[in-house]
């Protein structure tokens, strides 16, 4: 337990949030979707747990996490699980950031619910991780891994 990222000044508790994602040291992240609404508080967080920048959609880096911002308006989700899917390896993990309930942008949980399963994915679970975020987690069950 680090005491280090958790007390930066006048942070409202989002490094505290960002290491509730299970990120570790030397993981290789993809960040999908950043615009100017996203949270840089929360972003700089996660670059600090796993002390590398994050690489995006145009790498060919096999990648242990995949940050996919993503907004009613953007399009597919199902399309965008397709796309990310290339990048994650085996046993990896997606973060589903949409904005919250009553935030522009928002995304119908029952939209993600109904996307995962045709993309192969499965959420796990949902964190409230900032003021206008929050994450869904979402994996390849074994059964269901591409070889």
């Amino acid at each position: 337990m680090s005491a280090t990222a958790d007390h930066a000044d006048g942070n409202s508790g989002v490094p505290n949030m960002a290491s509730r994602l299970g990120l570790e040291a030397g993981w290789v992240v993809q960040e999908i979707g950043y615009d100017e609404d996203c949270d840089d508080e929360f972003r700089d967080a996660i670059k600090a747990i796993t002390g590398e920048q994050f690489v995006d959609e145009d790498s060919d880096e096999v990648v242990d996490v995949v940050l996919l911002w993503f907004r009613e308006e953007d399009g597919d989700l199902v399309d965008a699980f397709f796309d990310i899917l290339t990048d994650l390896k085996a046993g990896g993990v997606v973060w589903l950031l949409t904005p919250k309930v009553g935030r522009d942008g928002y995304v119908e949980t029952s939209d993600i619910a109904e996307a995962a399963p045709v993309a192969g994915l499965s959420t796990t679970s949902t964190l409230s991780v900032t003021d206008d975020w929050s994450a869904t987690k979402l994996v390849v069950p074994k059964s269901g891994r591409r070889g």
